[in-house]
């Protein structure tokens, strides 16, 4: 059970967020690294830019809260308002803190800007109020004490906030004075979905342990399974439900804590010295964006080829126009050829190849929307299938990019069977 003795608020604030054009992601990202110490957050409220109302709320939450996290607003606009609100709610002034002014100093020195007045606006905070440490940005975080209530306010870029929790959470660990016995293993897998994983693990996991929580976070494309328990003594059971996972799951796991299916290829193919290339229509260059965001992904990924045009096919990596116009460009004489023309044009081991109609429109009765064809593996071993993933554009994108990578992760582990949303897939296709 989570720590239900420490009160924690949350003050989300922004325009964006109440538009929508931001999706409040730093919430729960605040509230996973609490609950590391076993902390739960009680209440969290998301307020525009409107100064009144945040007043109001915040001066509300120090009252009843010992702990509230203000996220965003702090940035060098008129509209990032919580130092002033911070201390309107304090009753002290604002003025300028000469550790926020060196902090911006140093930002702007090494990227070589000048520090302008726009800027120096992220200095202007609440009288007596003590910096929290952005190591990437330019806008200082900052604390006070109001009653009996104490106050962070943290940047809204979700990167910055993340440094930040590091120390955050360390920081209440020390304070509360018992580092939490609080342990969360997470599995990243791919392939199975949500409903489909809590029905295994009814019907086949019926004596699931009190003191292991099971947990999922569904996303495109990994499915996140939780394991978590509050005391160590219970750290044995959970190592048994994993095992349970292993066998029930198997191929389908790709790996601990943030592990993805791009970072999983790379290491297996850095471990081998071998590279991996790409030859993608539909999926315009996903599969090999995917790669290069990988720190170090040059070892295993030198070129990617986007060949959306027949033309282009045909002229970048030899597909033959004949093949083009008879078989049409989503079928398996094509996406062979796009594969075995990126191998040799990228000197590579592995591709990965696709060819298929996203959508919404340029579908037929032989091949409608979400039919796509998959090419992966060597040149000696290439293989290739037809699938139909009929959902929207941008999820039937990542859907097939994913399982591309897929693919070549279970080629370079030699696992032969193959997996579960082939048969599902494929039993749609026509």
């Amino acid at each position: 059970m989570a720590d239900q003795s420490l009160a924690v608020q949350l003050l989300l604030t922004g325009n964006e967020i109440m538009s929508g054009d931001t999706v409040d992601s730093n919430s729960a990202l605040i509230a996973r690294r609490l609950g590391e110490l076993g902390i739960a957050v009680e209440r969290k409220v998301a307020l525009g830019d409107e100064r009144k109302a945040l007043i109001s709320e915040l001066a509300a939450m120090a009252e009843c809260a010992d702990l509230v996290i203000v996220n965003g607003g702090l940035g060098p606009t008129v509209d990032d308002l919580t130092a002033e609100v911070l201390a309107a709610v304090a009753g002290v002034a604002i003025e300028e803190h000469a550790g926020a002014i060196a902090h911006l100093e140093q930002w702007c020195g090494r990227r070589k800007l000048q520090l302008n007045a726009a800027n120096r606006k992220q200095a202007l905070l609440p009288a007596g109020a003590t910096l929290l440490d952005n190591p990437i940005g330019s806008a200082v975080g900052f604390e006070m004490t109001v009653g009996r209530c104490r106050i962070l306010c943290t940047p809204g870029v979700p990167g910055e906030l993340a440094r930040m929790l590091d120390t955050i959470v360390d920081d209440l660990a020390a304070r509360l004075g018992r580092p939490s016995e609080r342990s969360v293993l997470r599995l990243q897998t791919f392939g199975i979905g949500e409903s489909t994983a809590q029905q295994l693990i009814a019907d086949h996991c019926p004596d699931w342990p009190a003191g292991v929580e099971l947990g999922f976070r569904a996303g495109a494309p990994q499915l996140e399974i939780k394991l978590t328990v509050n005391r160590a003594r219970d750290l044995a059971a959970r190592d048994a439900c994993r095992a349970q996972l292993e066998d029930l799951f198997g191929d389908h796991i790709i790996g601990e804590g943030d592990a993805t299916l791009a970072g999983t290829v790379l290491e297996l193919l850095r471990r081998r010295g071998e590279t991996l290339t790409t030859a993608e229509s539909c999926t315009g260059g996903l599969i090999a964006s995917l790669l290069t965001r990988v720190p170090g992904s040059s070892d295993g990924f030198h070129a990617g080829f986007v060949t959306y045009a027949n033309d282009i096919k045909a002229s970048v990596l030899g597909v033959s126009e004949a093949d083009l116009t008879s078989h049409g460009a989503v079928s398996e004489p094509v996406v062979r050829q796009m594969a075995l023309g990126a191998l040799e044009r990228a000197s590579a081991d592995y591709a990965i190849a696709v060819s298929g109609i996203a959508g919404p429109d340029g579908g037929s009765a032989d091949k409608p929307v979400g039919t796509v064809w998959l090419a992966w593996g060597s040149r000696e071993n290439l293989q290739a299938l037809e699938l139909c993933w009929p959902v929207e554009r941008n999820l039937f994108q990542t859907m097939l990019a994913a399982a591309g990578l897929d693919m070549i992760r279970r080629r370079l582990l030699g696992i032969d069977s193959q997996p579960r949303y082939f048969a599902q897939r494929r039993a749609n296709a026509k």
